[in-house]
């Protein structure tokens, strides 16, 4: 089971059936966890979470993370609360920016100044779910966001009015708006435990004291790769493509010149311009492996997370899955339980 005072949440994904979604997120609140998030690869998380409420009663659904601008925030708001009413107020909206290829390439929608733009998605988003049941909606008007509500009739009323919003950041300006703006702050799975240790504490700090709060008002949710396991050489094969998806994207290359891949990043992402990640994956040298993810014997994985949570509220354990099978993927959700939550 899950120790309480560390609550750990868990990750599926929406390429899987339903069926398995829904036994799985039962699972993952037998053995104790605190909650689930779905990504937004391409489609948006909220339809594995509708699975994953079915067969749940107290597990938190998250979205990990809908793209904020990849649609209007109007469609986000709505998407939340009709998940919120099926779960009976479990949901928690993780929204970030995404990168601009994403956001103009493949969904053709303007990126603009990121940070002014979330801070609009947000607060239109708010709006809405706050709003919407009332019938008093006028419009919202701001540089990126304008939506006119003068038509829209009273739509059924939410299970709450207040969603929580866990903003996703990976660099300082945004780690600071999350903490300013946000309910909760996700550090991207990216992040090395010396990145997220050394570095993002004080950014916090400072994004929270921007509005007038303190550490405390703000929860932290650490996402970590985990692939624990004794056969190191495979894993290590296992999540290189994974850290070629990521690695190829040219807005992250600063990110990993910090850590002192900066010459990989950029090799790797002629694979991603070409639209062939896994064609680069053999470049991931292994030391870069090691710095990214939690992998290698289940004890000195175990004490390798231990200092994450000196700035976790909870942690999202989550298995590298790009360029895998099925099969691989569930033999590192299983590697995971077994290492940390004893499933």
């Amino acid at each position: 089971m899950a120790d309480d005072s560390r609550r750990i949440w868990g990750i599926v994904t929406p390429q899987l059936p339903a069926a398995f979604l829904a036994a799985y997120a039962k699972q993952l609140e037998d053995d104790g966890l605190a909650g689930v998030f779905a990504p937004q690869v391409y489609g948006p998380g909220f339809s594995p979470l509708a699975a994953a409420a079915t067969s749940t009663q107290t597990l938190q659904l998250a979205t990990g993370i809908v793209l904020a601008f990849g649609r209007s925030p109007f469609e986000t708001a709505m998407a939340a609360m009709d998940l919120d009413r099926l779960s009976g107020g479990r949901v928690v909206l993780g929204i970030g920016p995404s990168i601009r290829a994403w956001s103009e390439g493949f969904f053709g929608m303007p990126y603009g100044k990121p940070l002014a733009h979330l801070r609009e998605v947000i607060e239109a988003i708010r709006l809405v779910v706050a709003e919407a049941h009332t019938g008093s909606l006028g419009a919202y008007e701001g540089e990126y966001v304008n939506l006119d509500f003068s038509e829209l009739q009273a739509t059924p009323p939410p299970i709450r009015t207040e969603i929580p919003v866990w903003i996703a950041a990976l660099r300082a300006p945004l780690v600071r708006l999350a903490a300013e703006i946000g309910d909760g702050v996700l550090g991207h799975p990216l992040w090395s435990i010396p990145w997220a240790t050394e570095q993002v504490p004080a950014w916090i700090e400072e994004g929270a004291a921007r509005a007038g709060r303190s550490r405390d008002d703000v929860h932290v949710n650490l996402w970590v790769w985990a692939a624990p396991g004794e056969d190191e050489g495979a894993i290590l094969d296992d999540i290189r493509p994974t850290l070629a998806f990521y690695g190829g994207m040219a807005q992250y290359e600063d990110y990993f010149a910090w850590h002192g891949f900066g010459d990989v990043a950029r090799r790797l992402q002629r694979g991603v311009q070409t639209g062939d990640y896994l064609s680069v994956a053999a470049e991931v040298p292994d030391e870069m492996v090691r710095t990214f993810v939690l992998c290698g014997p289940p004890e000195s994985c175990r004490e390798r997370l231990d200092a994450i949570w000196a700035v976790a509220d909870s942690v999202t354990l989550a298995p590298p899955v790009y360029g895998l099978a099925p099969e691989r993927q569930l033999a590192h959700l299983n590697a995971i339980a077994t290492t940390f939550y004893g499933a």
